[in-house]
């Protein structure tokens, strides 16, 4: 009995310096890519501590918040009219990105699946107004909203994503591409006209891309500040999360790092929830638009 105990005791002391090396080779391999992680999850990790310091605590150098005050988050909501903005902010996101679907659709169905003469034409015409700058029409624009009195209220970011975006398009357009010809030519040897044959034939099979081309929509829209800050900048009622963060940092609370950082925290986590519950139907829509063809 003694002697099985000496060789498991042996056994088990050479098996923990091998463990040991393969851990280190490990780590070795992979330095570059855990270098990168700790790079890019740094800032979010000081956030996160910063969010629960004291004001005398933040901006020192501290490291561990001593002690936690977790009544940060609450006076978020003392410093600025955060469930207001919010409103404005989910407002804005789900309509741009609800406009952004409804109008890329049709548009990229026809621009795939529908002959027609100059289709490549306006394709390129399409594709080409990525290339514009968004400071280049923020002028007219501009003038364009002043006039209609739209200035200082949520329209001029809404309603123009209810008249199609490029970047959109082309995701669709691309996947529309892969569909099978013999798919849709069946539906309309059966008496399918092309409305029917899109909202009936095109769109079940469509669902992870059009999923996908409404996240990239909503978070474009979620984490937007410059229109925001052009259209809405001066108004305390239109303006989103964005902008109100901004102008917490500049108002009396300039040395407040700690409500900057939780009220940025609590900027964070809807879109960190909402990407997390739907990764597989992102990644499945950026891999079909991306691969196939």
């Amino acid at each position: 009995m003694t002697a099985l105990t000496t060789r498991t005791a042996l056994g088990a002391a050479a098996v923990r310096p091998r463990t040991g090396r393969r851990t280190l080779h490990l780590v070795a391999e992979h330095a570059p890519a855990i270098a990168l992680c700790v790079a890019f999850a740094a800032p979010l990790i000081i956030s996160v501590l910063t969010a629960f310091m004291t004001q005398r605590q933040a901006g020192t150098g501290s490291v561990l918040p001593h002690p936690w005050r977790w009544n940060n988050f609450r006076a978020v909501f003392d410093a600025m009219p955060f469930l207001h903005d919010l409103y404005n902010t989910v407002l804005y996101a789900v309509l741009s990105a609800l406009g952004t679907v409804l109008s890329s659709v049709p548009v990229a169905y026809a621009l795939s699946r529908l002959r027609w003469r100059g289709r490549e034409v306006v394709f390129l015409l399409v594709l080409s107004t990525m290339m514009i700058p968004a400071q280049v029409t923020s002028l007219p624009l501009y003038v364009l909203y002043a006039n209609l009195h739209w200035i200082g209220s949520l329209k001029p970011l809404i309603v123009p994503s209810f008249f199609g975006d490029a970047f959109s398009i082309f995701l669709l357009r691309q996947f529309f591409m892969t569909l099978p010809a013999e798919m849709i030519e069946a539906a309309r040897v059966d008496g399918a006209n092309e409305f029917r044959i899109l909202t009936r034939v095109v769109v079940p099979v469509a669902k992870p891309a059009i999923a996908a081309v409404g996240l990239f929509a909503f978070l474009y829209a979620w984490n937007d500040f410059y229109n925001p800050l052009l259209y809405t900048g001066n108004s305390t009622t239109g303006q989103t999360l964005a902008v109100a963060l901004s102008q917490l940092a500049k108002s009396g609370h300039q040395g407040a790092y700690q409500l900057q950082m939780a009220a940025s925290l609590m900027f964070l986590a809807p879109v960190l929830v909402i990407f997390f519950l739907a990764q597989r139907v992102f990644v499945e829509g950026i891999t079909t638009t991306g691969v196939k063809g």
